[in-house]
């Protein structure tokens, strides 16, 4: 008998390996199960669900799901609670928390008596969070995502979370908007449950998830409310058994060519750059590292397909009636590695011939025909890019691709949100935004405030964009031209800790390039007059370990002693 199936797997050390099998049947019994369920291969259920989530708010109904395709295919659903997070419920941030829940779950997948998981996520950080931990725990496992909202209307206008939320806020805040109607605009902008009806951070990571091979095919863009969307989750529960019985993992799945095959796909839906930070802390679970100058190259040949917000025109729903990523893996496949293994036992190439689907759309592009050609991100270099930064150059305004201005710079979140709206702060139109301090140790959590809110008097002249700047990350639902994730931080002495305000800032994303006209004397003197803000200084529980071990942007963000050493490098072929 095989003692590392369904109950009998990871067995509690009493010293008595049968008497800890007997005292676990004891207790299971208590639940009402009979002997012939408890011979059944497990399958665990990572249930996200709370009432602080309502991306999660129809998680009960695909946990449901999940277990009426386990149980019809023979196994027995064994669902388990992990930490659910939120991005609008989250203190300080949902980031800060990320690397909490892709622990807890690793080791629940470790503790608990399963021959595979069936992950069940979707706001943003929950879906990168489980990949960590299925990465690291390298369980058979698969991805089931909640799906996006629909989108709604306001005087006859589409709106959706949360492009519309940013656009109409920074309506409001410019004096084009009351009060009033800001109120109202609230009742529309989420009028169903889901994650963001837009390419935002959760959807591109559901985008991601699938085109990893690590979701069946067609999960990712689903509406919440579809009934598509609970036959999803009942293939994906009897999947499970399969990948119970063949044992195929997530390390099998998860390979630099499939990683490279995410990266493609990211790009060709211009999504968040968030994907970025979290693909590179999935990959170093694996000891994977994301080469970012090879990623910028893939631009070349990926372009935008996808004409969604923020970056397009359209929503979620519309991408799913146009075909979902199985239309965009078909337009991208002369470019992906089409021999990576799925979680549904095909190849990435029989998948993508197995989708047939043809009619006419106007929301994903062919290859010769795309939205925006030379790579929807941009890797940066130069004395202000440190390591590197990122832009995403298919949501900027096309005049400030290429942009010289003066800096106007903010010490910190407190210190931006004291001055932004002063009218006596010191700022044009012209002048490039800076706020330092803000990364993964010094807000803490590198949260998304990376779009940074035009000063309200700028915006009352109808100024919708500037040049913007900062160490920390950006809603995948913001746009603008905006850089992020400054490489090392400023709190760790990155080089935003040495911009002054009144420094001129050289701003060429056609030619990668980012720098300060600061000589490198002058930076000098400015280093040894700097220390470190008060801010990663933790004494205690969660927050120390989280300032002493919290890596920097390239590395995902993740926790130094999670990444495994580095071995392989993607992408391969840029």
């Amino acid at each position: 008998m095989n003692d590392k199936k369904g109950m009998r797997k990871g067995l509690t050390q009493y010293g008595d390996a049968e008497f800890s099998l007997y005292l676990r049947k004891v207790f299971i019994k208590a639940m009402g199960y009979s002997d012939d369920a408890l011979e059944r291969p497990v399958i665990g259920i990572a249930n996200t669900f709370s009432d602080f989530n309502s991306c999660h708010a129809n998680v009960p109904q695909i946990v449901k799901a999940v277990k009426r395709g386990i149980m019809l295919a023979g196994g027995l659903p064994m669902e388990f609670p992990t930490i659910s997070l939120h991005e609008a419920f989250s203190n300080p941030t949902s980031m800060y928390l990320r690397n909490l829940m892709s622990m807890d779950t690793e080791e629940m997948l470790r503790a608990l008596p399963m021959d595979a998981c069936v992950l069940i996520g979707g706001c943003d950080k929950t879906v990168p969070a489980q990949l960590m931990a299925a990465a690291a725990a390298d369980v058979p496992a698969i991805s089931v995502v909640t799906g996006p909202m629909l989108s709604g209307t306001h005087i006859g206008e589409r709106v959706g979370a949360c492009t519309d939320c940013r656009r109409l806020w920074g309506e409001f805040r410019g004096g084009r908007i009351d009060r009033d109607e800001i109120s109202e605009i609230t009742n529309r902008l989420a009028p169903t449950a889901g994650t963001c009806g837009v390419m935002g951070t959760a959807s591109t990571m559901a985008c991601i998830t699938e085109s990893l091979g690590m979701m069946l095919p067609g999960g990712a863009t689903i509406p919440t409310v579809n009934a598509d969307r609970l036959r999803h989750a009942e293939a994906a529960g009897a999947q499970s058994l399969k990948l119970a019985e063949n044992g195929l993992l997530p390390s099998t799945i998860m390979t630099p060519a499939a990683f490279e095959n995410a990266l493609r796909v990211l790009l060709a839906i211009g999504g968040s750059t968030n994907g970025i930070v979290h693909l590179a802390a999935v990959a170093g679970r694996l000891g994977i590292e994301i080469d970012m100058e090879a990623f910028d190259r893939m631009g070349v040949d990926t372009p935008v397909l996808v004409d969604i917000k923020p970056t397009g025109r359209f929503y979620m729903d519309d991408l799913h009636k146009a075909g979902g990523i199985r239309a965009i893996l078909r337009e991208l496949k002369p470019l992906l590695n089409l021999d990576c293994l799925t979680v549904g036992g095909q190849t990435l190439g029989e998948q993508i011939d197995g989708y047939t689907e043809t009619f006419e759309q106007d929301v994903i592009r062919p290859l010769n025909n795309p939205i925006h050609s030379g790579g929807g991100i941009a890797f940066l270099k130069g004395n202000l890019a440190g390591d590197g930064a990122i832009i995403k150059q298919s949501a900027c305004s096309t005049d400030l691709l290429v942009h010289t201005g003066r800096a106007v710079v903010f010490d910190s979140l407190a210190d931006m949100s004291e001055r932004i709206d002063d009218p006596d702060l010191d700022v044009t139109k012209d002048d490039v935004l800076i706020l330092r301090n803000a990364g993964p140790k010094g807000a803490p959590g590198m949260p998304e405030a990376g779009y940074l809110p035009i000063p309200k008097k700028i915006a009352a002249q109808g100024i919708k964009d500037m040049v913007r700047m900062s160490d920390c990350r950006m809603s995948g639902t913001a746009f603008g031209t905006i850089i992020l994730h400054s490489t090392p931080e400023a709190a760790v002495g990155g080089p935003l800790a040495f911009v002054e305000t009144g420094d001129t800032i050289h701003l060429d994303v056609p030619n990668r390039s980012l720098t300060m006209d600061v000589s490198e004397e002058e930076l000098e003197r400015r280093r040894a007059n700097w220390s470190p803000p008060d801010t990663v200084k933790a004494e205690f529980g969660y927050r120390k370990l989280y300032m002493e071990h919290a890596t920097q942007a390239d590395q995902g963000v993740d926790f130094d002693f999670m990444i495994r050493p580095y071995t392989r490098k993607t992408p391969l072929n840029a």
